[in-house]
């Protein structure tokens, strides 16, 4: 998750729109982490504070230099691990060597469609003013990269506005803001906090291999995992679920075995509220296929597979789970036993924005090796809402003993939140296989 400072000089409604849409699940992949205003008087660090975000002041007045100035700046950022900048009412022009420090990594929202109304002394009214003088019908709102030049970076978003008949500079710059400026800001903050998130993920999954115990204490809440591979001595196939909760429907529930399959069940019954997402059979078999999932999709694939069709063309039916704000996504994996080996398929059902509109389906195939396995969550950490687990399944270390992984597992999931987890080890060659199941609520 990409950390983002906002650089203010006033009031901050663009400051609160972002703060908004963190809360609304619009920004997923960042979180505003520092409040930088150049105003010690701006109201927006009010807002902010009333967040619980972090501020600072940082006065080019007191500084005395442009230099000392974003050195000031700098330091705030660089002592906060700041990964992304967005201007939001920030009444200061950054020098270039400023902004080489975070090429691509600082936005601006700017009030009219550039390059229309930009560039040097068009700022806040005298836009509107500028808008209303040439005589447009139509102007809106602009987000784009910073660079050297004012309003001269690669445009991001934009978002047009029409211009009504009596409108005067300062209704005109409530609408821009409304309808154009406190919608696209968020989804560009998104748009580049989810493109840093990616690189960060891309620069280190793909070629390390963690203790999955290490990656699960330190996330409070991965939500439900599977976790598939091979182990090191022995060649078993390895899998893996668990699930956590954090709300009493949710925590709500057990593993029950029931010939061969594995199921979730209402540990107490009389408390369901909503059965549709937490009750459904996790493990199933189909032949020489072992089919496991976070959701009904286990279903879907077991009976596309009766149906001679494939794993991925079973999932190209189903879509995230309809949670929002969180809109869980939906992970399968399916090992292939083909004996005396086997391989193994990895899914994610993701949403690509904030409302659901679209689905991305991710499939990842694997031949195993001795001592690797990879493990698939549904969420990045914890969060209000959920981030949405992000990159491609992590590479872990698979021990050979069943009960040395099973207690590693349950032993670092976040007390407060795990619910239940099951561990099966199966000899490709003859079928045979052992497995421990965990229940913290006993039935």
């Amino acid at each position: 998750m990409a950390k983002i400072a906002v650089l203010i000089s006033g009031g901050g409604t663009n400051l609160q729109a972002l703060i908004d849409a963190q809360k609304s699940g619009v920004i997923r992949h960042g979180r505003i982490a520092l409040v930088v205003s150049s105003n010690p008087n701006a109201y927006g660090l009010k807002r902010a504070e009333d967040a619980g975000i972090e501020t600072a002041v940082v006065s080019k007045k007191q500084a005395g230099s442009q230099e000392a100035f974003e050195a000031g700046i700098l330091k705030e950022l660089q002592d906060h691990d700041i990964d992304m900048i967005v201007l939001a009412g920030f009444m200061q022009i950054l020098s270039g060597d400023f902004v080489r420090h975070y090429e691509k990594r600082i936005i601006n929202v700017h009030p009219s469609l550039i390059p229309s109304f930009c560039g040097k002394g068009a700022y806040g009214l005298r836009v509107h003013e500028m808008a209303l003088e040439y005589g447009v019908k139509v102007t809106g709102a602009t987000v784009h990269y910073v660079n050297e030049v004012p309003d001269g970076g690669q445009i991001i978003l934009q978002k047009p506005v029409m211009v009504q008949e009596g409108d005067t500079p300062e209704i005109l710059q409530k609408r821009v803001m409304a309808e154009a400026e406190w919608q696209i800001l968020p989804q560009a903050a998104e748009k580049v906090a989810e493109r840093l998130t990616m690189e960060k993920i891309a620069l280190t999954k793909p070629y390390q291999i963690d203790d999955v115990g290490a990656l699960l204490a330190d996330n409070a809440y991965p939500g439900r995992g599977i976790l598939l591979g091979q182990t090191r001595t022995t060649g078993k196939a390895v899998c893996a679920y668990f699930i956590m909760g954090r709300s009493d429907n949710s925590r709500n529930r057990v593993f029950t075995m029931k010939n061969g399959q594995l199921y979730t069940e209402a540990f107490d019954p009389s408390k369901v509220e909503d059965p549709s997402l937490i009750i459904y059979a996790a493990l199933r078999q189909y032949e020489n296929q072992l089919i496991v999932t976070n959701g009904d999709q286990t279903d879907t694939i077991y009976e596309f597979l009766e149906a001679g069709k494939s794993f991925e063309q079973a999932l190209e039916t189903r879509q995230f789970e309809p949670d929002h704000p969180n809109l869980t996504p939906r992970i399968s994996g399916m090992i292939t036993f083909d004996a005396p080996a086997f391989a193994y398929r990895m899914s994610i059902l993701k949403s690509e924005d904030p409302e659901g509109q679209r689905c991305g389906r991710y499939t990842y195939c694997y031949e195993p090796e001795a001592g690797l396995g990879h493990f698939i969550h549904t969420y990045e950490c914890d969060g209000n809402p959920l981030p949405t687990f992000a990159g491609e399944p992590e590479r872990i270390r698979i021990p050979d003993d069943i009960d040395a992984f099973t207690e590693e597992l349950w032993t670092n999931l976040n007390e407060n939140n795990k619910i239940s987890l099951y561990v099966r080890y199966t000899d490709p060659a003859t079928g045979a296989y052992d497995e421990r199941l965990i229940n913290k609520n006993e039935k």
